[in-house]
């Protein structure tokens, strides 16, 4: 029953409980609280997978009384039985896939969103306008007439705003775009979200969900406007937000505008962030991630522990 619960609890936060997530509208009013969930969330979901494979290792190959494997994985097919055995298999690889996949996952993405920054780095460094001010060294002008805003996240950072951008906003809306892919680059909101690409593509299709990457790259756009917001004020930037709102980024960078903007411009002439809300997503996050820790990864890394150095 332990393999099955595991089996069961990854299924669910991989699939029914981000789908519910997804839908409620109270992230908007505590963005950082909802992503501290959602990597709780994601950090269980893998958990319990790899708690399921631990389960069913310990079925498969039965510990003595010293802690070492009493069988082999055929021998228990007479014990177990065709159907529960073969589950257990069929767990056990899906487990071994899922880690394999996240590995490969977190160094393909990272590899890649690395290789496509620093090539278009090096592109905007050659055909964009150095802008003066020492405080902003890492801005970048292109002459293209479409306003359009976005950062691009590294060792060597840059902020790329368009001549478009700078004829169509004044100072002030110039000023809040700039804050808020300022913040991105501060908050090194990208590692965040490859954290949460690479789980995405690491789970089996059949299993998996856009919500969670979805809803996150929301949150952190709502995070970068709160530091705008803080700075020069909800209506500048709501006026940047729209103007930027067509604009296209290259992948592997972070932009102003997009398809999150007409919800974002209305977070910001509705009510507040909550307090409360974001108090009741950090316990929820903790009861999420320590739960499933406490009650079934604990006994079977003990197991684990004990078969391999016993």
């Amino acid at each position: 029953m332990s393999a099955l619960a595991f089996a069961i609890l990854a299924l669910l936060l991989s699939g029914p409980v981000p789908a519910m997530l997804a839908r409620a509208t109270w992230p908007l009013r505590a963005p950082r609280a909802a992503i501290v969930l959602w990597q709780a969330i994601a950090l269980a979901a893998v958990l319990s997978a790899f708690s399921a494979g631990i389960a069913i290792a310990s079925r498969l190959f039965v510990p003595g009384p010293d802690g070492r494997p009493t069988s082999t994985i055929i021998s228990e097919i007479d014990v177990l039985g065709w159907p529960l055995w073969t589950a257990y298999v069929v767990v056990f690889i899906l487990t071994l896939m899922i880690g394999a996949r996240l590995i490969v996952s977190v160094l393909r993405v990272a590899i890649a969103t690395r290789r496509r920054r620093a090539h278009h780095r090096m592109v905007v460094d050659l055909v964009g306008a150095h802008h003066g001010r020492p405080r902003s060294r890492s801005l970048r002008i292109l002459d293209v007439a479409e306003p359009l805003a976005y950062c691009l996240p590294g060792v060597r950072s840059r902020v790329v705003v368009s001549e478009g951008a700078l004829n169509t906003l004044s100072p002030n809306e110039v000023s809040a775009i700039l804050e808020h892919e300022n913040a991105h680059l501060r908050a090194r909101h990208d590692l965040v979200l490859e954290m949460f690409i690479a789980v995405h593509a690491a789970f089996p299709r059949f299993v998996r969900s856009a919500h969670a990457l979805n809803a996150v790259r929301l949150l952190i756009e709502l995070l970068a406007d709160d530091a705008a917001v803080r700075a020069e004020g909800p209506t500048p930037l709501a006026r940047a937000l729209v103007a930027c709102a067509s604009g296209r980024a290259p992948r592997g960078a972070l932009a102003a505008g997009g398809p999150t903007t007409v919800v974002r411009v209305r977070r910001l002439g509705g009510e507040p962030n909550s307090r409360k809300l974001a108090a009741g997503a950090y316990v929820a996050a903790a009861a999420v991630l320590v739960v499933p820790t406490v009650a079934f990864a604990v006994p079977w890394l003990n197991e684990l522990h004990r078969l391999f150095l016993v």
